[in-house]
């Protein structure tokens, strides 16, 4: 989401709190974060694919409510007032194609109203096909946790993204040899995936709460959060969006506040760093070791204001709507050690991937007979959670680089504590001697998550071997 977006985005809201506070605040946020699926998506070669994909997003979205919502929690007025606004604003966007204007909400000129309604159908279909069940079975639950994770690996594997582009753009008559993976950009869908996938296996748990179709879409495409998290829960969300929400003084302070600092972080201080941060192009330029040291550090930097800047944007308009969104970053670059950094680095993320893949790994290896040894226990789901976070920014080697560097890390820091632990206890007895250590922990756990950046910013392994052995002066 550029500037001018957020600037448009920030004052509609503050015009709608300020001359109608809370009235339908419901039905706005729901309103609203089904247009900013189209708004916020960027233009695309692939003909008509901008338009496509948040219509498949929406309808992803559907399909998800209906398999995780009991048969009573399906029908009902208000249900059905959800779904018809929902229809009714895609056709509205459709029709847009007519007016003799500049594309305003969608990204570029919509399909014919006829292909658009011919997909409304379609989708109306599958929702009713789907809705015949009325205790969906488990495999269709794992049936759609596969299918959000086989579009996860197309989205995020280049050579399948490329691929895709070439059949999209043959069935449009488009140029074939023109296939590019930049071709298919799904606006949100990493986000939107991971709030899919937990619902899902909520529901499998059966601690899913009941949610109607207006909740259930605007915890998926909550436009403040759709682009850039953070990841929250459903039942927490939907507390917020169920409880009044005054807007007082002191709330619109609160949301300015945390929107101010982070138009501040991303649009001075990421992108003042832009310019001499470590990026492919000057990777090879850059000759000294001492310069190219300070480019790593200040990737790291901008990096960090760069998507902590945007989590306070996402959280200062969603104070203003009436939402709490949890926060994701707790000053990481502060903390005296990689585990520490990884509780306060991308907070969400971290306890998506603990409560969804470390702790189940964790008790099935545990269970399993014979038993594996507590360290190599450790071993494998801190290594198996890194390198899984790793493959979700990007299915190639530099993030599985990125997150097997994490994972080993995290695990000899893991023994290190376990075995230092009776010293580290004598050492809160002496308070000069632990600030000392948790200063130089606090150095070398940035050096040490400074240097993973290197695997993560250059997607060429070999340019980033170049880098590391350069920044020790072996090459």
């Amino acid at each position: 989401m550029g500037i001018t977006s957020l600037c448009i985005a920030g004052g509609l809201v503050l015009v709608y709190r300020l001359g109608f506070g809370s009235r339908g605040r419901v039905w706005v946020l729901f309103t609203a974060s089904l247009l900013a699926v189209f708004w916020l998506q960027p233009p695309l070669p692939v003909r008509g694919l901008d338009f496509w994909l948040p219509l498949a997003t929406l309808m992803i979205g559907l399909t998800g409510w209906l398999l995780t919502q009991p048969v009573g929690a399906r029908g009902g007025r208000e249900n059905w007032s959800a779904a018809l606004l929902l229809a009714g604003v895609v056709l509205a966007l459709g029709l847009t194609r007519y007016l003799d204007l500049q594309p305003l909400l969608t990204a570029s000129r919509p399909p014919a109203a006829g292909q658009v309604l011919i997909a409304l159908a379609v989708c109306a279909g599958v929702g009713l096909l789907v809705a015949r069940f009325s205790r969906p079975l488990p495999a269709l639950l794992t049936a759609g946790l596969g299918g959000l994770i086989l579009i996860f690996i197309v989205l995020k594997m280049p050579s399948l993204t490329e691929a895709a582009s070439q059949v999209l753009r043959g069935w449009g008559g488009q140029a074939v040899e023109r296939a590019s993976a930049l071709d298919i950009r799904w606006l949100g869908f990493s986000y939107i995936a991971f709030r899919l996938i937990a619902t899902l296996r909520d529901r499998q748990a059966g601690r899913l709460p009941e949610l109607n179709l207006r909740e259930y879409m605007t915890y998926l495409v909550f436009f403040p959060a759709l682009t850039a998290g953070p990841i929250d829960r459903p039942e927490r969300f939907v507390k917020d969006l169920r409880a009044d929400a005054p807007f007082n003084a002191a709330e619109a302070a609160a949301g300015g506040q945390r929107l101010v600092s982070g138009l501040v972080s991303k649009f001075v201080i990421a992108d003042g760093l832009a310019f001499f941060a470590l990026d492919p192009s000057n990777a090879a330029l850059i000759r000294g070791a001492g310069w190219l040291w300070l480019a790593v550090f200040a990737y790291s930097l901008r990096i960090y204001f760069d998507f902590a800047g945007y989590t306070d944007i996402a959280i200062g308009l969603a104070r203003w709507l009436g939402v709490r969104l949890p926060e994701n970053f707790n000053r990481p670059y502060l903390k005296p050690n990689l585990t520490q950094f990884w509780n306060n680095w991308h907070i969400t993320l971290t306890q998506w991937f603990r409560a969804y893949t470390f702790n189940p790994l964790t008790r099935a290896l545990r269970g399993r007979q014979p038993p594996l040894a507590a360290p190599l226990v450790i071993l494998i789901t801190q290594m198996t959670t890194m390198v899984l976070i790793g493959l979700w920014h990007g299915v190639t080697w530099n993030f599985i680089l990125w997150g097997a560097w994490h994972g080993l890390g995290l695990y000899l820091h893991n023994r290190y504590a376990e075995a230092a632990r009776g010293w580290l206890t004598r050492l809160e007895r002496r308070p000069a001697l632990k600030r000392a250590y948790t200063l130089v922990g606090g150095g070398l756990t940035f050096v040490f998550v400074s240097l993973g950046w290197v695997w993560f910013v250059l997607p060429d392994p070999p340019a980033a071997w170049s880098v590391l052995a350069r920044l020790f002066a072996l090459g």
